[in-house]
């Protein structure tokens, strides 16, 4: 049963989503949080399997309580959630180690299946939206934590061509076809590449790719 913390300033909107979640067996909420602070308290104390992150709270906000939730090592992930479709705030929160992101409007079966993505170690940005935020963002903003090329040429050359198409927004099943490979063995190459690289989810793996020059923005 995924646990949940939720943190968003508003209380109405806090109020929503524990009535939508709660209303599910296989979910449980454990806290409330009113700002970034609040939210890496409770993570601490109770080590919930997902937190809903606003971005925008007062204090500490919705980025940097992500950074210290990542930071701390534990097993919480974090998913984003914004009222802006593509925005610096959302791609921050992706580099400061949040597992994906939502809209605030998205459909009540959306936000479910993120949680239990999530909560199960998927990440929920889609390939094709994860493509679209990073070619706006990637090589525009400062990244004062890139990774080192070292990490890169710990990839085999197998290893490379899979990350270099998943950072194109191919699937899992497009990357297996085009390879020639089984699905199967895609998903074990990419189980290595995050290791090898220190991702936590293919949302990360995709920002590396980036970041190493592996695939470059589209002007």
């Amino acid at each position: 049963m995924p646990t949940v913390v939720i943190a968003d300033d508003q209380s109405l909107q806090r109020m929503g989503f524990r009535m939508l979640l709660e209303s599910q067996e296989d979910i449980q909420v454990v806290g409330e949080a009113e700002n970034g602070a609040e939210a890496v308290r409770l993570v601490a104390d109770r080590s919930p399997d997902v937190v809903l992150m606003d971005i925008r709270m007062p204090g500490v906000d919705g980025i940097t309580a992500t950074e210290r939730i990542v930071a701390s090592g534990g097993r919480t992930r974090v998913l984003v959630l914004t009222t802006f479709d593509i925005d610096q705030y959302v791609y921050s929160a992706l580099r400061a180690g949040a597992s994906g992101f939502l809209l605030k409007d998205a459909r009540p079966e959306e936000l479910l299946a993120a949680v239990r993505s999530i909560a199960g170690g998927d990440a929920v940005v889609a390939p094709s939206l994860t493509r679209r935020l990073l070619d706006k963002f990637v090589g525009h903003l400062p990244d004062e934590n890139a990774s080192a090329p070292r990490e890169l040429d710990q990839l085999t050359d197998r290893e490379r061509e899979v990350l270099r198409l998943v950072a194109e927004g191919r699937t899992n099943g497009e990357v297996a076809e085009e390879l020639f490979l089984a699905e199967s063995t895609v998903k074990t190459h990419l189980g290595r590449i995050l290791a090898k690289i220190g991702a936590r989810d293919r949302v990360q793996a995709v920002i590396f790719a980036y970041d190493t020059g592996l695939v470059e923005p589209r002007g």
